[in-house]
């Protein structure tokens, strides 16, 4: 089966994730794009047969990058990571499908995190704890340890400055974790299973 390489980047724009997958013979063979479904960004791959040269959409800092990177880490490996040149956070990752939805999970949660300073609002009483926290929950999600009453599986994570509410898409049923000190962190950790109280 031909090797296929996963890209995604953070549409400056909207907002939004944009994924898109090529097979490595169409990124070799001539100029590729990923387009965001709003039409207003788009990531460009041109090639000499060695290198890469990547126009890169970037949705931390709202502008656009350019970045040269080898033939072998376009088209092999785990994948690579892109960062902005201004703010130095991750803006842009190629690679294996299943690193690269990893990586815009985290994406996803650094922009929302500079968008809440910026607008002024919650701001994260301890960053690192914060960091931690989502981190652990992603894990106790990924092994399916996060449930509602309700017999729902599927969740959505609101962030604010001290604490975590995981709500269920299905009841609208919340738990609430704090999210600010050491003990917090330690507290989540002893957690296999996370049940929200169904509605």
């Amino acid at each position: 089966m031909e090797e296929k390489r996963t890209i995604g980047y953070l549409c400056p724009k909207c907002g939004k994730v944009v994924i898109g997958e090529r097979t490595a013979f169409a990124l070799s063979a001539a100029a590729a794009a990923v387009v965001c479904d709003c039409g207003e960004s788009e990531f460009i791959s041109e090639t000499d047969g060695q290198r890469f040269r990547l126009t890169v959409p970037c949705g931390i800092c709202g502008g656009e990058h350019i970045a040269e990177v080898s033939r072998e880490a376009m088209l092999q490996g785990k994948g690579i990571a892109l960062s902005c040149p201004d703010t130095k956070e991750l803006c842009c990752y190629i690679g294996e499908d299943g690193a690269v939805r990893a990586a815009m999970r985290e994406l996803e949660i650094t922009a929302e995190k500079r968008k809440q300073q910026e607008d002024g609002s919650e701001v994260f009483v301890d960053n690192v704890i914060m960091y931690e926290v989502l981190s652990e929950l992603r894990d106790i999600a990924k092994r399916g340890g996060i449930s509602c009453t309700c017999g729902s599986k599927s969740c959505a994570v609101e962030v604010h400055g001290a604490a975590v509410d995981l709500v269920c898409r299905q009841c609208g049923g919340k738990l609430r974790l704090p999210a600010a000190t050491d003990e917090d962190l330690d507290r989540l950790c002893c957690q296999y299973t996370l049940t929200i109280p169904g509605k």
